[in-house]
């Protein structure tokens, strides 16, 4: 997969399959698009294009509502690296860009740069100046410009329509099993292993603190959940707290991981975290003795979710 980072450095020297959106999550609805992408572009020995946006359009034109993602840019693209597309297209948006009427998006953009062969869209899609295109408009843009429009029947699990905004939601509420069954993988968080208080180290459980690379990351909700990541190419497991640490008098938040079986200094090291069960709420004990016994537990709990479970 090759990425370009503007619509108008695209030179395409023949004839594309595109759907556009900000794939935020690269769900299992969003894969489904995806696939149905690939597949028909190369039977139909075109090439396969995915036009996305950065920033999300919401943090550029509702910027009094902050909106998190699930994905940071750099995860996205790893994420459609893996689907078989031929380009990804990051464009940067901005209020100029969201000024561009719908017939001046299609005839602009989808036909004079990008050399659209087809469009495959996600239900209910909309774009343009004010989201004033539909399905509809597009439907008639096609016969004016000649090429296909395809849209993608809203994608149900259990009769619940996938969503970003659900996933979101799910990791809001702590329902990390509902978020990563939506994802199709295990939800994750990528930082820089920072210097912390050492008070893990001193009651047994060392923990590598991580401070996350973007501010626009969604962080789930506060409590202590069983994590993996790949440390050298070795899968660790461990528990991560997400919280104020309230048990110490904590004042702002903080992502800390304790690795079982590891023992290896990784500060400076970027690692990434998968999230894969929700173990606790976050609570505030008594003493660091209660706070011991507890982490004791939760070690136990998860040791036994992961021999029982994974």
């Amino acid at each position: 997969m090759k990425i370009i980072h503007s619509i108008f450095d695209f030179k395409p020297d023949q004839k594309t399959y595109v759907t556009i959106g900000t794939f935020d999550g690269v769900h299992i609805g969003h894969q489904k698009i995806i696939e149905k992408l690939v597949l028909e572009a190369k039977a139909n020995q075109k090439k396969s294009v995915l036009l996305t946006f950065f920033p999300h359009p919401r943090m550029v034109l509702q910027k009094e509502a902050s909106i998190k993602l699930l994905n940071t840019i750099d995860e996205r693209a790893a994420l459609l690296e893996k689907t078989g597309l031929d380009y990804l297209i990051i464009h940067p948006f901005s209020k100029e860009f969201s000024r561009l009427k719908a017939l001046d998006f299609v005839r602009d953009i989808l036909v004079n740069q990008l050399n659209i062969s087809k469009l495959i869209i996600g239900y209910d899609h909309h774009f343009g100046k004010n989201r004033e295109g539909n399905i509809e408009q597009l439907t008639e843009y096609s016969y004016l410009y000649d090429f296909l429009v395809e849209e993608i029947p809203v994608q149900d699990i259990d009769d619940v329509a996938v969503s970003s905004t659900k996933v979101r939601r799910a990791l809001a509420n702590g329902e990390l099993k509902t978020a990563n069954k939506y994802l199709g993988y295990n939800f994750s968080l990528t930082g820089k292993v920072i210097s912390g208080k050492q008070l893990g180290g001193k009651i047994g459980f060392p923990t590598a603190n991580i401070d996350l690379s973007e501010d626009y990351k969604l962080i789930p909700k506060t409590g202590v959940y069983l994590v993996k990541s790949f440390i050298n190419t070795k899968e660790v497991y461990g528990m991560m707290n997400i919280g104020n640490r309230p048990t110490l008098n904590g004042d702002y938040q903080t992502i800390e991981t304790h690795f079982f079986d590891f023992n290896k200094d990784l500060y400076n090291t970027t690692i990434t975290i998968e999230l894969i069960y929700f173990l606790r709420k976050e609570r505030k004990f008594d003493s660091i003795e209660h706070l011991t016994d507890q982490l004791k537990k939760d070690e136990k709990i998860a040791r036994e979710h992961i021999i029982n479970n994974l």
